[in-house]
């Protein structure tokens, strides 16, 4: 059974998208349509902006989603998903691949989501952290009892958890984890509290445009990123995204659940290639690739 896997903010580069543009009349027509939706030039961004261009919320979610979508595209017969699922903004590039959502509807949210979730940067100074070599159990504990806003966001492998929250949280939750016997705790160059409570002004934006929005039946299974369980029901599918937001990424568990549910092998659409090097934390023989056209 093939996981096909989307990556979420962080994978993108300068030059990303160009090759898919210079060889394919489905890519140009599609950024092509890209620039008219989001009323910029985000093609020439993503060609030849800098790596600071490329960091801004409001252009990276764009940016990698329409990466991620368009190779999709390109890969016309050869993409026969048994599963799909998305880390973070990746869950809205698996949705459109999935047919859940028109690519056109599915970046509409995207950028409405980027623009949200930089607002609610921008209200409270927050940021997030890398804890490197702790159980799950006792950052979420560590957490649990500072004062003040500090949550588990990213469950991305076994012994790598993001934490999440006002700057003096995660500092102090930083040197806490670090004396509990973390290997490393590294802040992160984000410039905000993704997927923590501070998120929650995004959330109630993003929602009623989430509902607003027309979800059709997928393909295959989206393991979502809330519950990490296989997902069918376009009105459930919504109600998860939603909480994304302000809920944690339990990538660790997509991952442990998609090989137990029977995937053989899994292939990463988008940019970079870190959820493959997630996938081979959990199972270091595991079948990993890159989709290409």
């Amino acid at each position: 059974m093939k996981a096909y896997v989307f990556p979420g903010q962080g994978a993108q580069f300068s030059g990303m998208g160009k090759d898919l543009y210079e060889n394919s009349e489905i890519a140009k027509n599609m950024f092509n349509q890209a620039n008219e939706i989001l009323g910029f030039d985000i093609q020439k961004i993503m060609f030849e902006g800098t790596d600071e261009e490329l960091k801004q919320t409001k252009v990276t979610q764009p940016a990698i989603f329409l990466h991620s979508t368009i190779l999709a595209a390109c890969l016309g017969d050869t993409f026969k998903p048994d599963l799909v699922a998305g880390h973070s903004l990746g869950e809205l590039s698996a949705l459109v691949a999935n047919k859940v959502l028109k690519f056109e509807d599915g970046l509409k949210l995207v950028y409405k989501r980027a623009l949200a979730m930089q607002a609610a940067c921008e209200a409270v100074p927050s940021t997030m952290a890398a804890i490197l070599g702790l159980e799950d159990e006792v950052v979420e504990k560590i957490c649990a009892e500072i004062d003040g806003v500090v949550v588990a966001a990213n469950y991305n492998c076994p012994g790598q958890l993001v934490i999440s929250g006002s700057i003096p949280a995660v500092d102090e939750a930083c040197v806490k984890l670090t004396e509990a016997g973390a290997k490393r705790a590294l802040k992160l160059p984000v410039g905000g509290a993704f997927h923590s409570p501070l998120m929650e002004p995004a959330r109630e934006e993003l929602a009623a445009a989430i509902e607003a929005t027309e979800f059709s039946t997928p393909i295959c299974a989206v393991y979502q990123n809330v519950n990490a369980s296989a997902v069918t029901d376009p009105q459930t599918i919504k109600d998860n995204l939603v909480a994304q937001l302000t809920a944690p990424v339990k990538w660790t568990q997509i991952m442990q659940n998609m090989i137990a549910d029977g995937a053989t092998e899994v292939i990463e659409v988008g940019p970079g290639k870190v959820l493959q090097g997630l996938f081979k934390k959990v199972d270091r023989a595991f079948p990993c690739s890159s989709a290409e056209i």
